[in-house]
């Protein structure tokens, strides 16, 4: 059995959020090993980007961290508030004890952020939502990371991301990585996705 934490702030998007729930979700029923997703937030209702209200159904303060194989961690908006606990140091704290640890951390879209503001990118190659002149890549740069114009990047046992799009990929690299290739495929297979061309995985957000 392999445990997963998805760390839910207030003012997550839910597409992200749906991305691992779904694709973990799946390879529990259908894979080859047993998989259980534990969303956990830092209160009991919170409020997605897009208004769709959510009960969390742990609180992260209730959780043993170190029981858990991996960390999930969907993107958000900072008007719907993403930051205030994106960015809060129960957040940062749980990052740091699984990267820490030598555990998979996938991130999607601005929560790449989150792993930069924590210290855990310095030297480490990664990527974040970006448009030209845009503050998310400066932020990733000034943690010391080696931004990387590219949808999806991974380092070591960090997955980084560059949008909502990407979601789905991380997802299945994040199964890939606490499984096999042959079932993070056969996950695929199953739920209709295609697999990405060369090109998408080489295209920059800025040209």
């Amino acid at each position: 059995m392999k445990r997963v934490l998805m760390l839910l702030a207030n003012g997550v998007e839910p597409m992200e959020m749906a991305a691992f729930t779904d694709v973990l979700g799946w390879a529990d029923l259908l894979g080859d090993c047993p998989l259980e997703l534990v969303n956990a937030g830092l209160r009991k209702k919170i409020i997605t980007t897009f208004g769709l209200a959510l009960n969390p159904s742990f609180l992260l303060r209730d959780l043993d961290v170190s029981s858990f194989d991996a960390l999930a961690l969907p993107g958000g908006f900072e008007p719907a508030g993403f930051y205030e606990e994106a960015l809060s140091e129960p957040f940062l704290e749980t990052i740091r004890q699984f990267v820490e640890a030598g555990k998979p951390v996938a991130s999607v879209c601005v929560s790449s952020v989150c792993l930069g503001v924590a210290g855990v990118l310095r030297g480490k190659h990664a990527t974040t939502y970006h448009q030209e002149g845009g503050k998310r890549k400066n932020q990733l740069v000034e943690s010391g990371a080696l931004f990387v114009d590219r949808p999806v990047v991974v380092h070591d046992n960090i997955i980084t991301s560059s949008g909502p799009g990407t979601a789905t990929e991380v997802a299945f690299l994040l199964l890939e990585k606490l499984t096999s290739s042959e079932n993070a495929t056969y996950i695929r297979q199953k739920m209709r996705f295609a697999t990405p061309d060369r090109d998408w995985y080489d295209a920059p957000q800025v040209a």
